[in-house]
């Protein structure tokens, strides 16, 4: 675990690694060549045997996701299949599939292909976030090349398989990062999730099953094929098999995307990113988002894979670890989360509508240190109005970093009420200090 494992980042920094020659020359579509060779039965079962979990936040099992698409009923025809890869990053402070389709985008194009053929889907698409125009870009330059090369199109390879891949650019709503809102909004209609059942597996886009993954989950396909299930479920830990992409930012001096084995922890990241920035020292820090609880200095040898993660009371979720340090304040960086999902929610349910609209009211109040102590007892209740309540997981989302940012910081709310506002000195905060190192305390 003291090492990182570049395999969807090894050619980033390759000369022009974004093009066919350049994947080409690394080995790249040697894996859609195997799978064109066996059955799709095959590849959704070595997939199920690598043990990749998706790397979208839920962290369900790949394989067994394809399978749940119901088989084609006797005596009638079947019905079209569709490959749905979530592309519109907008956590706050992810940064992996954006800069793994801007550096590689043919290794995801090459995992489209493979996890199409392996669900005998003829269509597939690719929903990106609209505001990464540069990315889109070059997604569809990678799409055409890849046409032209004969990976897509019909009798690809000649092995009688077709497949159509569509670039389909978003219009910059952060809900369309849920499943349902995305499939809405694939198919023209306002982005809002969809009550279920049914699931997107039985009636998907068009009506029709529908296999949604992450880009980072599709992209580590052709990896797998080409090495083995055995190879990728010998890295990880038992039960979170495999690498992942791990986006450091904030306070640490080399912010920055680090590939490395499941498991990992924290304090090993930081090493690994030379350290707090100098001078400083960790004070919170987010697993997977700001949309999953926070956590402390306390928690920087908890293995970062989903059960660890899980049994300290958090999620893994995308793995976007914004670092913090003791210049931060808490209070302030709850709130400025707080409003961005307030501003996101689609407002097609009333807990997360108003619910949303009440914690910026309430948290505005304190962080001015006009609230009163009550108020955090009323933070608390209006999050657990929320919380299970919501048509889809941004209103649990919202609720995450305020219950655990009280959990662990209520000393910090309360000083924002006896200094009449925020008692953090304005200059201590600001980003103005000498980059440099620090050892994590232990």
């Amino acid at each position: 675990m003291d090492t990182l494992t570049p395999v969807l980042t090894k050619n980033w920094a390759d000369d022009r690694a974004w093009t066919l020659e350049a994947y080409t020359n690394q080995g790249g579509y040697g894996a859609l060549k195997k799978a064109l060779a066996m059955q799709p039965g095959d590849v959704i079962e070595a997939v199920k045997a690598s043990g990749l979990r998706g790397r979208g936040g839920a962290g369900f099992p790949t394989g067994m996701k394809w399978g749940f698409l119901p088989p084609d009923e006797e005596g009638k025809a079947p019905k079209d299949r569709y490959l749905v890869v979530n592309a519109d990053e907008s956590e706050p402070g992810t940064c992996k599939d954006i800069p793994l389709m801007m550096a590689s985008p043919h290794t995801l194009v090459e995992g489209v292909i493979i996890s199409s053929y392996a669900i005998r889907a003829k269509h597939a698409f690719i929903y990106v976030r609209g505001e990464v125009l540069h990315v889109i870009r070059r997604l569809q330059a990678a799409v055409q090349e890849a046409y032209a090369a004969g990976h897509l199109g019909k009798d690809i390879h000649g092995s009688g398989y077709n497949l159509d891949l569509i670039v389909h650019a978003g219009a910059g709503a952060y809900i369309c990062g849920e499943e349902t809102a995305l499939l809405d909004s694939l198919e023209g209609r306002r982005g809002q999730p969809r009550l279920r059942p049914p699931f997107p597996a039985v009636a998907g886009l068009y009506a029709s099953p529908t296999v949604i993954n992450n880009v980072e989950s599709i992209s580590s396909v052709p990896s797998i094929l080409e090495h083995g299930a055995d190879w990728f479920a010998s890295m990880g830990t038992e039960k979170s098999k495999g690498f992942g992409i791990f986006s450091l930012s904030g306070h640490v001096a080399n912010p920055g995307q680090y590939e490395a084995p499941l498991g990992i922890t924290l304090r090993k990241l930081i090493e690994l990113a030379g350290g707090m920035r100098n001078g400083h020292e960790l004070k919170f820090w987010t697993p997977g988002g700001s949309s999953t609880p926070l956590l402390t200095s306390e928690h920087l040898d908890v293995p970062l894979d989903f059960e660890g993660v899980g049994a300290v009371g958090s999620m893994l979720g995308t793995r976007a670890l914004q670092i913090f340090d003791e210049t931060t304040c808490v209070v302030r960086a709850v709130l400025r989360w707080t409003e961005f999902y307030k501003h996101e929610s689609c407002g097609k349910c009333t807990p997360c509508r108003e619910g949303s609209w009440w914690l910026v009211q309430t948290l505005s109040k304190l962080e001015k240190g006009q609230g009163q102590e009550s108020d955090l007892e009323q933070l608390l209740d209006i999050c657990d109005n929320i919380l299970g309540r919501s048509f889809c997981a941004l209103g649990d989302g919202a609720t995450s970093p305020i219950s655990s940012s009280i959990k662990y910081f209520r000393d910090e709310y309360l000083a924002h009420l006896e200094h009449g506002g925020c008692p953090f000195d304005p200059a201590a905060s600001a980003l103005h200090t000498d980059a440099g190192q620090l050892e994590v305390g232990a």
